[in-house]
């Protein structure tokens, strides 16, 4: 995915695309397209949701309910509520001035990457950034704007996991907790055989219904990108 980038990138500012006929251009720009699931994982919030979403469903132990068509959806939606504001600068920056003639592709290439550069710099911990940073061997970089795609995009894609994988592990607790007390209820009735998942499940699913926990969990992965 990183060379991907880097080779549109070089490709891009060496002016290559517009010397290409319009039949070989589209077919390129229909290739594309195939890399658009590698991006949206790659380059916007979608990872960190689509993972808490599934910490939730398993901590409920509702097996498959909600199924996986409906956790990827809330996940896409969510994923564009929180990315408006940046395709919006896109929009406004770099792709509406492009339609309009008024800028080359290469300039809606560049002008277009920069929000979506600040917002994976502000969601990207310093000691990921740094930990690829030293890797590649990048020891002129004078700010963190600078840093190449190649270079960033693994680093915001760690960080995202490892934001996801700790909010999991907050809403897993709650639930944990009830099976330990679910558990040790029927250890004490003598009911060793009986399972507690099967006790545990229904007092989960209704503790999960009071708490409103739907809104609770879209409520805080969308202030966690602030």
């Amino acid at each position: 995915m990183t060379d991907t980038v880097d080779i549109a990138q070089r490709l891009a500012e060496s002016g290559t695309f517009q010397n290409l006929s319009s039949p070989l251009q589209t077919a390129l720009f229909l290739g594309a397209l195939a890399l658009l699931p590698a991006a949206l994982v790659s380059l916007t919030s979608f990872t960190r949701i689509a993972i808490v979403l599934s910490f939730v469903r398993r901590a409920v132990t509702s097996q498959e309910i909600p199924p996986n068509s409906v956790i990827t959806g809330l996940a896409l939606c969510l994923t564009l509520f929180v990315m408006g504001p940046v395709w919006e600068d896109i929009s406004n920056q770099a792709l509406t001035p492009y339609m309009d003639k008024k800028i080359t592709g290469v300039e809606a290439l560049r002008i277009g990457s920069v929000p979506l550069q600040k917002f994976m710099l502000r969601q990207t911990r310093r000691q990921d950034l740094a930990l690829f940073i030293h890797m590649a061997g990048l020891k002129d970089l004078k700010e963190p704007r600078d840093t190449p795609m190649r270079v960033l995009i693994p680093a915001f894609v760690i960080s995202e996991l490892k934001t996801a994988f700790t909010m999991g592990f907050l809403i897993y607790m709650p639930f944990l907790l009830v099976d330990l007390v679910i558990s040790s209820i029927l250890t004490a009735m003598g009911m060793v055989m009986m399972p507690p998942v099967i006790i545990s499940a229904p007092f989960k699913i209704l503790l999960f219904v009071l708490a409103d926990g739907w809104h609770l969990v879209t409520r805080a992965l969308s202030l966690s990108f602030g």
